[in-house]
């Protein structure tokens, strides 16, 4: 019995000593860890305070301080790339970006980054990314393309932004087919299609007219840079067993504008079971001058909310034909007559 407990303590003893040593291994790793980063800010806050004297006399195309640019150390590269483009992603004014564009050529760091594409460490393959990008570099499009596959989302989506940067049309194809890759941010996929605008447009049709499955997204892009040429597919969709996707077809209508063709369609789906459809039916017809439309939309005065306030909206825009319908509601009581009025006095105050 003595013997099983001597056994049983010096056992303890020995995993308590283990459980020591490995705490004591965390907390000097804790320690190592923050006197490196510490290290790391500090010598980014030197280097930085060292070059940016450099790098706006070099862009203003001082010599001197090109020549200066060139002499520094390799591993100095990435601070210096990062102090003349991170600037560009708030600031596109063209006249600076051409000054960044002469100064990297010149430096030169285009290479440098191309190397960085290849890097093991997503964050530096994402600044190469936005570096090519608010560059426009030429030559790139195929390896920035290729990064939308790119194991992180971080990267994906810095890929997406520099194709929208870029404005190459050899890209469209591959950013509209990533119009359904949930993996990247729905507004960046928005903002692409929206830097390319119509030009888009040709793409989306062919693939909508085969691929009715994602029918949805392909209203939601027709609404970004549709043009009159996507109105008849658009009126077919108002017609969708889907209510998001009748909806999102009428969006589409109210920010590309309706025809004569187009107007029975729109106010169909002023009646539709769906609110969200009713509301994006009456948006659509917003300075549309029909009396019968007018009167169309008035009758929806006292819809829910949402429809009620956008039929309102369009009667505003339609002239005296809208006018007339409003200043009939305007004298009763209730949503109708509150909503009629406001926007008769909101018309008359903008004279």
């Amino acid at each position: 019995m003595n013997h099983v407990a001597s056994t049983f303590e010096s056992n303890a003893l020995l995993l308590v000593g283990v459980a020591l040593a490995f705490a004591v291994a965390m907390i000097l790793a804790v320690v190592i860890e923050r006197f490196a980063v510490a290290g790391h800010e500090a010598w980014l806050r030197r280097t930085t305070r060292h070059y940016t004297p450099l790098v706006r006399l070099a862009l203003a195309g001082d010599p001197g301080a090109r020549a200066a640019l060139r002499r520094s150390p390799t591993w100095h590269r990435i601070t210096i790339a990062r102090m003349i483009l991170i600037p560009l992603i708030t600031d596109r004014d063209p006249a600076r970006i051409a000054d960044a564009r002469e100064l990297i050529d010149a430096l030169p760091l285009m290479p440098f980054a191309a190397q960085l594409l290849r890097s093991p460490w997503w964050w530096r393959r994402a600044m190469a990314l936005r570096a090519l990008g608010a560059m426009q570099a030429d030559g790139y499009t195929g390896p920035i393309v290729a990064a939308l596959d790119d194991s992180n989302d971080d990267v994906r989506n810095t890929a997406l932004d520099a194709l929208a940067d870029m404005h190459d049309p050899a890209s469209l194809p591959a950013i509209v087919v990533r119009l359904h890759d949930a993996s990247l941010h729905r507004a960046r996929r928005g903002a692409a299609l929206a830097a390319f605008g119509s030009a888009c447009e040709p793409f989306l049709l062919d693939l909508a007219a085969v691929d009715t499955e994602h029918r949805l997204n392909y209203a939601m892009a027709l609404g970004i840079c549709g043009t009159t040429a996507a109105r008849p597919i658009l009126c077919e969709w108002s017609g969708d067993a889907r209510a998001p996707v009748r909806a999102a077809a009428m969006a589409a209508l109210s920010r590309i504008g309706v025809d004569r063709a187009s107007v029975p369609f729109a106010i169909a789906a002023l009646e539709d079971g769906d609110a969200a459809v009713r509301a994006m039916a009456a948006a659509a017809l917003h300075g549309y001058a029909d009396r019968d439309t007018a009167a169309s939309l008035a009758g929806h005065l006292d819809d829910t909310w949402a429809v009620a306030v956008r039929a309102a909206r369009s009667l505003q825009t339609m002239e005296a034909a809208g006018r007339a319908e409003l200043e009939a509601r305007a004298t009763g009581a209730g949503l109708p007559a509150l909503l009629a009025r406001q926007m008769l006095w909101e018309a008359k105050a903008s004279r």
